[in-house]
């Protein structure tokens, strides 16, 4: 993959105040190279349009910051949209001095000339204003940063379908073709049946180091029969294998019936074993479920929960998340650490049975879509809570930001998905840069 190039474009004209636009010219390659040493800055201002052609030529940009040192008109807009089509940030700085003489910069009306183009474009940007140091400005820079860094790694994603959605399910099927134009991910397609046949080939031996794995993992693995101790281990072999073999960043796997009903043993441990090696590891082949979960993990650099909203508490404005036994290890409460049990529903082990660990700052999210096929994220922050397991299964409690009644009010009836991702850290800023480049639409609450 092409190393992520963020370039500063610092446009103006001589007939404006040049002692204060190189002074705001120096300020700002020092934000943005303390941000990102990897920022392309030019050694000076680009006071023409020859200027700048002759900076742009070389360049191959993943993200430009465009600039108004001073007016410039939007010719030097137009010659940046010619040249290259990546997501754009307009900034403009603050009139350094108001004291009723000359206007030094006048970056605002430059901005205007330059969005104008964008807009004519069509292209999304993000629009920015202030001082170099201003501390708003430097949060949006950053949170701007990740996303475009993050839409770049996504263009080298490889998700993986490992099976069909069950019946009543289908909020998880995407479409390669869509996935690529929306994402820029591939998506890749295998039968569930087909690593089921791989994880039977293999012998007991080959199996050992995913059983240590497992076992050195996890709380009471030993007390899973040992045929589907046996069985975990070869899927774990198998799709540790998938994965490696192809290049898979994220996957969604199908997992009821047919892992009960044609192998005998849960798929739910090995997901759980996969999410905490940095594979997001969906279940009922939820691949729009897989694709939050991997950008989740992405921004916070560590797993992700993946769930269903099962209870609410007005008292405590809490939502409660669960799901059957998939969630990370990294994730289990320390005083109990990450508990094997049962599938709830099918009596069949190993699943993950534990409540997640607290988390001072969370953030719930998830890529979806509405009634006719466009994009859209369901977006909140809050906490996760110091509690118990609530049901069989893996759980987390979060006491949201806003009102948790409303938002699940609101949330069921604006249709969104019954499976949300639990983030550690708060990424709300990221995630709607993020969908703004992409041009999605959020619902924030």
């Amino acid at each position: 993959m092409k190393e992520f190039t963020p370039v500063y474009i610092p446009v103006g004209v001589p007939t404006f105040h040049m002692e204060s636009a190189q002074d705001a010219f120096i300020r700002s390659c020092t934000v943005l190279k303390a941000l990102d040493p990897r920022f392309v800055c030019p050694e000076e201002k680009l006071l023409s349009i020859d200027a700048l052609k002759a900076y742009l030529e070389p360049l191959q940009p993943d993200l430009i910051v465009f600039q108004n040192l001073t007016f410039a008109n939007a010719a030097y807009m137009s010659e940046v949209v010619r040249k290259f089509d990546c997501p754009t940030v307009l900034w403009t700085l603050r009139e350094p001095v108001i004291d009723g003489g000359r206007l030094r910069l006048n970056s605002l009306t430059g901005a205007y000339s330059a969005a104008n183009v964008l807009d004519m474009f069509d292209r999304h940007f993000y629009y920015i204003f202030g001082a170099p140091e201003e501390a708003d400005l430097v949060r949006d820079l950053r949170e701007l940063l990740a996303a475009t860094e993050l839409m770049h790694e996504m263009r080298s994603l490889k998700v993986a379908a490992i099976g069909h959605t069950p019946q009543g399910f289908g909020f998880g099927r995407a479409l390669d073709a869509e996935m690529m134009h929306t994402f820029g991910a591939e998506l890749v397609s295998i039968e569930a049946r087909e690593l089921i046949e791989r994880a039977k080939s293999y012998t007991d031996a080959e199996c050992v180091p995913y059983l240590e794995k497992t076992a050195a993992m996890t709380c009471g693995f030993e007390n899973t029969p040992e045929k589907n101790r046996l069985d975990h281990a070869r899927l774990l072999k198998a799709y540790s294998d998938y994965v490696r073999e192809n290049g898979v960043g994220a996957l969604a796997s199908r997992c009821w019936p047919d892992f009960f009903t044609a192998f005998g043993t849960p798929v739910c441990t090995v997901l759980s074993m996969l999410n905490d090696e940095g594979v997001a590891a969906a279940c009922e082949a939820d691949v729009y479920g897989a694709l939050s979960m991997w950008v989740g993990m992405r921004l916070s650099a560590s797993p992700v929960f993946f769930g269903d909203p099962v209870s609410l508490d007005e008292k405590e404005n809490t939502i409660t998340f669960w799901h059957c036994g998939a969630a990370a290890c990294s994730l289990a409460r320390k005083d109990t650490g990450a508990v094997v049990g049962v599938h709830p529903n099918r009596k069949i082990g190993p699943a993950m049975d534990f409540g997640c660990e607290a988390f001072r700052d969370a953030t719930v999210f998830r890529i979806g879509r509405e009634f006719d096929g466009r994009f859209r994220i369901f977006l909140l922050e809050g906490a996760a809570l110091d509690k118990p397991k609530q049901f069989t299964g893996t759980s987390i409690v979060i006491r949201t930001d806003g009102i948790a009644k409303e938002i699940v009010t609101d949330s069921v009836c604006k249709g969104f998905e019954p499976h949300f991702v639990v983030v550690k850290g708060r990424h709300a800023g990221t995630i709607e840069a993020l969908a703004g480049f992409l041009g999605l639409t959020v619902v924030r609450y």
